[in-house]
């Protein structure tokens, strides 16, 4: 078996830029809300037992099969939201971002979901307060502030 033909780097550029510019992953939400620089509304859509099992702090809850009633009484059309559900292996994010998408609003998908957050060891916040998980080391680097990339 042989790999496909390689794209040409000018197509390999644009599709990586586009991807770029609908995802974002776990580490660069994580920095940008500790370092409060955070230009966009967190948007949690899984369901409420989901939501109450652990969430990331300040996170908004809104189901996906919510969003049109929801988002215009809880989302600022100005501002860019982001996106996440359970982990790589749910596609309620994409779900969630599609609909968010058509009702107007600038959006990318956080991957990995609340499954990578814990595994990175970021904190999660339920009714009892806030928590966190040692990281994994198959996700997160041991010792290192970050993965470098």
């Amino acid at each position: 078996m042989t790999i496909t033909a390689f794209a040409e780097p000018a197509d390999s550029a644009a599709y990586f830029a586009a991807r770029l510019a609908f995802h974002t992953d776990v580490a660069d939400v994580h920095a940008a809300l500790t370092a409060g620089h955070a230009e966009f509304t967190l948007v949690d859509s899984r369901s409420t037992a989901a939501w109450d099992q652990g969430h990331v702090p300040g996170a908004v809850h809104m189901p996906t099969a919510d969003i049109p009633r929801l988002a215009a009484g809880q989302l600022d059309p100005a501002v860019p939201v982001v996106v996440y559900c359970w982990g790589p292996g749910c596609d309620g994010a994409t779900r969630a971002a599609l609909a968010l998408a058509r009702l107007g609003y600038r959006v990318k998908e956080m991957l990995g979901g609340i499954e990578y957050w814990i595994r990175e060891g970021y904190e999660v916040e339920t009714w009892e307060g806030r928590s966190a998980r040692d990281p994994d080391p198959l996700t997160a680097p041991v010792g290192a502030a970050d993965c470098g990339c």
